[in-house]
Formats: C-alpha cells, structure tokens, sequence
C-alpha cells in the first residue's frame, strides 16, 4: 500500500517536518511507499525529510494559479473562489492517488483555523472512495463549521492528540476515534553544537510567533505580556535567554517567520548579552529538540516547539490559543498554570505563571520524567488501528 502526506507542506515549519519523520517511523514503510507534498523539496532534503518518504514538489504552475485564485477570492470573497484557491495547488499531486491507496492527512491543529485545504482535499477524494486518516489532530467547539462537521464523518480514522478533542469528537457521535499522543513525542533529540549563551550559565528557551502576539509586533496587549515577562528575568533572575524560532514562513498575508520576531525582541532590549538568536537555518526538528532540552526552562507558542520541551522534561509554559495546548498539558498532568492564553488573560498572567513554574521547577520536572517513557511511546499503538 502507498501513503500519501498532501498536508505535509515543507519543513519551513518544523513541526510540519516532525509529523512527516514521526508518521513515517510509525507507518513503518519504506519512502518509496510514502509520499509528501512539498512546496520547497530542497529545505526538505536538507532536513532529512528524503530519508524518510519521498518528496513530491509542488508545481510551478500550480503556485502561479493559487496567486491568481487568491486574488480573485479576496475580490469576490465567495466560498468556491475560497475553495479552489486551497485545492488547486493539490490537484497534480492528488491525481497521483488511487482508491488502492490511503491518504494521512497531517494538518494537526489546521481544523482550529478557517475552512481549508484539510476538508476541501478530503471532499474530493471522498468522492473518488480514497481511505483518508485525519492525523494527530486538535479541533473544539469553538471552531466548529458546517464543513468541518461533514468532512469528519468522511475520514476512514480520526487520529486525535488529546483528550479534550477526542471527548469533543466523541461528543458529536463519531465513532472511529482514537486518541493517543503526538506523533513527534517518538522522535529522538539529534545532537549538534550548543550555542554560546549555554557557556554563560542557565538558559530560558522562549519561542514567540505572530499568532500569539496579533501580528508582527510587541505592541499588542500579549506583546507586552512577554517584554515585561523578558525584563522581569533580565532585572530579577541571573538566567540567560535563548529565542528559538521553529517556523521561517513568509506568507503574504500573514508573515509567520520566527526569525523576524526574535530580531524584533532582541532589537527591543538592545545590546545585552544575555539574549541570543538561536540560528536554525541548518538545524533540523531533531537539532533543535537537542537545543531545547539543554534549557533549564522553556515557554513556547509553537505547539512542536512545546512538544520537544515536554518530551525532553524541561519545565514548561505553553502560550496556548486553542484546544491542543490545554488539551496536551492535561493529558501530561500539568498545571493549568502552565497553559497562558494569549487570546484571553488578565495582565500579568504570564509573570504569574512564569513565577510558579520557578516555585515547581522541581516537581514539574519529576512529573515529566515519570510520564514521559511510557506517553512516548504511545503513538506506536496507532500501528494497530491501521491494520485493523
């Protein structure tokens, strides 16, 4: 049997390039059996993503058209100029499956978000009698649609990563659910040089992106959330900061790049140097785990950056603003405490949580080295509902 990964993306988002190695190692096939879609198979090889399936590039007159379907759907701004935007770019890789093949779709947290690809490329091969696995997904009420409804009931196995969601799921009468953790908690930390911050002394990794903060900005009400977060350790603590980006996305309509974001809060405190960059240009998802679990603390809005944290029992703060970051650190046994949400919170809340996780370092240490061999190990059980 072929697997086919439409959702894969590239690994420009780390996590993307996590699910895609995870799922492979947990499938079990060789690459000339798996087969993802990739939008710049050159960063992909570079990862190592090569090793584990085979890359299927996107095509340039796909992308030309998705530009042209774009602009279109923001003139008219109608659901089917919506929908074939999201679906064009997929077709030629899509007309590679066949009803003999099953499709993992790894969008993860992509049922939070607006209608998108994840339902429109499961419509169509729904209709074409394709197997398709909903896989390592987070989705709540909140972001329930009509279109998401029908696309669950048309998955052949809905793959939950926490109980929350699988509780929802459950709740809305689908019946081929199951729940076990993140793929990416299989995966090994890769060993690789050390940055010089960690010859300073104790590190923080802190991981922000333009979601939680509302843009590319610390302007925002979360923004000043973190940069009081930032001073309070700089004026009252002797540890060091590390940024860690985990996604260098340019999106025209959302810049989603890490990068620009730690330039911006590196720029924001001058020359100390007590804040480092962390430069992930040639790390892949492995390297930066190895990076992560040096840190004596992480706090991290990347849900695969939070993952590596968990994985390796760094003490940690989740920068959640949905379903999965709740969902996650409840299934460890973590405080709610160790969940901020960025889209509701009262001013100091970060801080707050910053200061017992200093107070519970220990003991949230010892949680996480207790549950993690076995919770690890978990995802390996999805092995038996695909043969099943």
């Amino acid at each position: 049997m072929k697997y086919f990964f439409p959702i894969h993306l590239d690994g420009g988002n780390r996590g993307c390039e996590a699910i895609a190695k995870s799922t492979a190692i947990l499938i079990g096939e060789k690459p000339d059996h798996l087969f993802g879609y990739s939008r710049d198979t050159a960063l992909d090889t570079r990862l190592g993503l090569g090793t584990h399936l085979t890359l299927i590039p996107c095509r340039r007159e796909s992308y030309l058209v998705d530009k042209f379907l774009g602009a279109l759907n923001r003139l008219l701004r109608t659901r089917t100029t919506s929908k074939w935007r999201k679906l064009y770019p997929y077709r030629s890789f899509l007309q590679l499956i066949t009803s003999e093949d099953t499709v993992i779709s790894t969008g993860g947290d992509m049922l939070c978000y607006d209608d998108n690809e994840v339902i429109y490329t499961n419509d169509w091969l729904h209709k074409r009698h394709v197997k398709t696995i909903l896989w390592g997904c987070s989705m709540g009420p909140e972001n329930q649609t009509p279109e998401k409804l029908n696309t669950l009931s048309r998955f052949s196995l809905i793959y939950t990563r926490e109980s929350l969601t699988y509780e929802y799921f459950k709740s809305l009468g689908l019946e081929n659910v199951c729940m076990l953790p993140d793929p990416a908690f299989i995966l090994p930390a890769e060993t690789c040089p050390l940055p010089p911050i960690f010859a300073k002394g104790d590190v923080i990794g802190l991981n922000i992106s333009s979601y939680v903060t509302g843009g590319m900005t610390l302007d925002s009400k979360f923004g000043a959330e973190v940069t009081s977060l930032i001073s309070h350790i700089l004026d009252n603590t002797g540890m060091n900061i590390l940024l860690v980006p985990h996604v260098t996305w340019k999106d025209s309509l959302f810049n989603q790049d890490d990068r620009e974001m730690a330039t911006l809060i590196s720029s924001r405190f001058g020359q100390t140097d007590r804040i480092s960059i962390l430069d992930i240009d040639d790390l892949n998802y492995c390297q930066i785990r190895h990076v992560i679990a040096h840190c004596r603390l992480f706090i991290g809005a990347r849900t695969h950056a939070v993952i590596s944290a968990y994985a390796m029992c760094v003490p940690t703060i989740a920068l959640g603003y949905s379903i999965k970051s709740r969902g996650i650190a409840k299934d460890l046994g973590l405080d709610e405490r160790q969940v901020v949400n960025c889209k509701s919170f009262s001013e100091g809340s970060l801080r707050q949580s910053f200061a017992y996780l200093l107070q519970q370092e220990d003991a949230i240490r010892q949680q996480l080295q207790s549950i993690m061999p076995e919770y690890s190990n978990k995802p390996y059980q999805i092995r038996t509902f695909l043969n099943g």
